[in-house]
């Protein structure tokens, strides 16, 4: 597990360039998954960024993560990006990971980012908490088995108004039945 200065550095650098080129942004995965959840190791950052954005900044945004000291391959980067598929950057200070992911996963999530204290004194844009839950749906639906777990826990902690959004979700992401599944199940190993 990477100390918290070195989430802390990673994040502060790459938010930086994001802000410098006025992409929208916002935390999500495992990092949200702490937030919302129950904490958990994690090996990377997960981040959802406004790709129409990305895309009209690549070449600034090639320069800006190469002056960050980020290891990356630009025409991977482009390819990823016209496609609207996760790349990669690695931090090569801290040797942390970052997956950037140029698309949306929840129509309209980057509208409904919420601003949360994910260090002392710093706040960042995180993906909602509904929003988390319908993400973690959606990676379960696609084999993830880690999230099932992220899941329960994000809907054990969420207020009864979240809830019903979350299964509002669900009904229009035609996945209602796994999400009941998923909360039936238990967190214990069998």
């Amino acid at each position: 597990m990477f100390p918290v200065e070195a989430f802390q550095s990673t994040l502060g650098k790459a938010t930086e360039i994001f802000q410098q080129l006025g992409v929208r942004f916002h935390l999500t995965g495992g990092v949200t998954s702490v937030l919302y959840g129950e904490p958990r190791m994690t090996q990377d950052i997960d981040i959802v960024v406004d790709n129409q954005v990305l895309a009209k900044q690549l070449d600034t945004f090639f320069r800006l993560i190469d002056t960050g000291d980020f290891l990356f391959d630009p025409p991977s980067v482009r390819r990823a990006v016209e496609q609207r598929e996760m790349f990669q950057l690695l931090d090569k200070v801290e040797a942390l990971k970052l997956d950037i992911y140029p698309r949306e996963l929840i129509a309209g999530e980057l509208d409904r980012s919420c601003l949360v204290e994910v260090f002392a004194g710093v706040q960042l844009p995180v993906v909602s908490r509904v929003d988390a839950a319908a993400a973690k749906l959606v990676w379960i639906s696609k084999g993830s088995h880690k999230s099932r777990r992220d899941l329960r826990q994000i809907y054990r902690t969420s207020a009864e108004v979240d809830r019903q959004q979350i299964r509002k979700w669900a009904s229009e992401l035609v996945l209602i039945s796994l999400l009941d599944e998923v909360l039936g199940e238990s967190d214990e190993l069998a």
